[in-house]
């Protein structure tokens, strides 16, 4: 959550207890809520990436020159991104 924090607030360079911290210590307000919906727009790319392939069945499919294995891969991305829309 801190790197969230950070993209608000630059300024920030630790979080305590939900608390934010500046570089001398001074107490950062930052808005919760936009924090939190931030976390809710990318939720979707935390899904994906845990349930995507790994590459490596893509690069092996290509280097053996395996068109079914190649394409296996590209469905199992579609069926994960069908699966969490972007945006949803």
């Amino acid at each position: 959550m801190i790197n969230l924090i950070q993209v608000l607030h630059p300024e920030v360079v630790v979080v305590r207890n939900g608390v934010a911290f500046d570089s001398n210590e001074n107490i950062v307000e930052y808005d919760l809520n936009a924090v939190n919906a931030m976390i809710s727009a990318s939720e979707y790319q935390r899904k994906r990436a845990a349930e995507y392939p790994p590459i490596t069945d893509y690069i092996d499919g290509i280097v053996k020159g395996d068109e079914a294995q190649v394409q296996t891969y590209i469905d199992a991305c579609l069926a994960v991104k069908a699966k969490y829309p972007k945006g949803a």
